[in-house]
């Protein structure tokens, strides 16, 4: 399908059907990503106050062929929210539309309006006396709305689920410029299609996402946090059926640390402060989050006496403040930090079997060593299967001395999570940089119902123009 750009006269068509501060200046920060992959292009960029506007937007861009790219907070890893090429599309971002609509602490349910920044919906939970358990790095610009449409994880799924497990209902605008009000706040609704579960995940590929209804969390009664060394990937997943078996849903983060992410630290970021005199070649940072009357730090200290015993830990430090406790998550969310410092050659979100954990990382570390004389820095949430196994140049030498191996390396990574029935995308979506990955390991009869979807929903081809699948001639 053949789109024209958003030039001046569909600016001009625009101006007619909305008010005069809708259409805005693109600014520099659109046409970027944060790994500066890729510079985006943009004809107009378009800031509607609410979602009547949303849908004179998309019907006017659907009158006229021109392509939608819908905005959050610029956050997304996989280029989804930047078109390097192609007719100039029109931009829609949602950062007006950023309103806690309603709170239902009763029902533990939250309305907002999807350019709302996740880190403001914790705090509106966190007032209501309860707790919105998605929480990623990016947390303090990511918009509620980009969150859904890439199906974010973060460091809660073991306990909470991804995005999709925390939503209820949607507002959302559909290709044709229809308002589907679907914001319910029922826990069971079996009429019909799940155009909810569609919509989630879809990186604006089938529609906009203007509002959702969010479930909340009772507030832990008591938090403790600890990192323990372990002397390998087996043995922290001992550790992690020793915890399970301990305090059962009680564990609200599993995270996987490899020793090449804390000599990145030191590295290139010697002001984070590590715990442990000699950073382990393997750790884990564990959090449990009880009820009322059971004391964490007491069931971390008896977790360790318990797997010392077992020779599944070595050594280890329970936070004995919320202090220490931001420390030891300092650690952790600074490490994707040093990796951008450090540069990669090839970079994996990947999620693999729990349990083959052990064997990928045994099996992806000589299958790398095959290619160049790489690090390798495997972390990540430990508890749901989803590992970052980013690949570096040596020590002294800059990825660019490497470019024309990082695509080897990446499709030899792939290669051995297909082959191990692992996913090539854990939490960070397709975009348009997995969209040939997509390609080549997706099951066929899977992207043919994706493209019968698409097809259906967006005969014009216009919303999110090449992202997830590519552009049809």
């Amino acid at each position: 399908m053949v789109l024209n750009p958003a030039d001046a006269r569909f600016a001009a068509r625009l101006a007619e059907l909305l008010p005069e501060d809708v259409l805005r200046p693109v600014a520099p920060r659109y046409l970027e990503e944060p790994r500066g992959r890729w510079q985006g292009q943009v004809g107009l960029l378009a800031l509607p106050h609410d979602v009547t506007q949303v849908a004179q937007l998309v019907r006017a861009a659907a009158e006229a062929r021109v392509g939608i790219l819908p905005y959050g907070g610029g956050t997304g890893l996989v280029g989804g929210q930047v078109k390097a090429d192609g007719p100039v599309p029109l931009m829609i971002s949602l950062e007006r539309m950023n309103r806690v609509r309603d709170i239902y602490p009763a029902e533990n349910v939250m309305v907002a309006e999807a350019g709302a920044i996740l880190a403001d919906l914790q705090a509106a939970a966190s007032e209501a006396g309860r707790l919105f358990p998605l929480s990623l790095a990016a947390e303090g610009s990511a918009r509620i709305g980009g969150n859904l449409s890439t199906n974010a994880g973060g460091l809660n799924v073991l306990r909470y689920g991804n995005t999709r497990d925390l939503c209820l209902g949607l507002e959302a605008v559909l290709p044709n410029g229809e308002i589907w009000n679907g914001l319910s706040r029922l826990r069971k609704d079996n009429t019909g299609y799940a155009l909810r579960d569609l919509l989630i995940g879809a990186e604006g590929t089938l529609g906009i996402i203007t509002a959702a209804s969010l479930k909340l969390a009772p507030i832990p009664a008591a938090v403790g946090t600890a990192i323990l060394v372990v002397p390998s990937p087996a043995a922290a997943l001992e550790l992690l059926s020793l915890a399970r078996e301990q305090v059962a849903e009680g564990i609200s983060a599993f995270e996987l640390i490899h020793g090449e992410g804390l000599r990145f630290l030191t590295e290139v970021l010697p002001d984070v402060r590590q715990p442990l005199d000699d950073p382990p070649e393997w750790s884990v940072l564990i959090e449990f989050g009880l009820s009322s009357g059971l004391n964490p730090q007491e069931q971390l200290e008896q977790l360790f006496t318990r797997a010392l015993e077992r020779g599944d830990v070595s050594d280890g430090l329970i936070a004995q403040s919320e202090a220490q406790r931001h420390e030891l998550w300092m650690i952790r969310e600074q490490i994707p930090e040093a990796n951008r410092l450090i540069g990669s050659v090839s970079s994996h979100d990947i999620s693999i079997p729990i349990s083959a954990i052990p064997d990928f990382i045994e099996r992806g570390g000589a299958v790398v060593a095959g290619i160049g004389p790489f690090r390798i820095n495997c972390f990540g949430h430990l508890g749901d299967g989803n590992l970052h196994y980013n690949v570096f140049p040596p020590k002294g030498r800059d990825r660019a001395d490497f470019a024309n191996m990082g695509p080897v390396v990446k499709r030899a990574v792939h290669d051995l999570v297909d082959e191990m029935d692992g996913s090539i995308s854990a939490e960070h979506g397709i975009g348009r940089l997995k969209v040939e990955d997509l390609e080549r390991y997706g099951d066929p009869a899977k992207l043919d119902a994706m493209r019968t979807i698409k097809a259906a929903l967006d005969p014009l081809g216009i919303m999110n123009p090449g992202a997830v699948l590519a552009e049809s001639g």
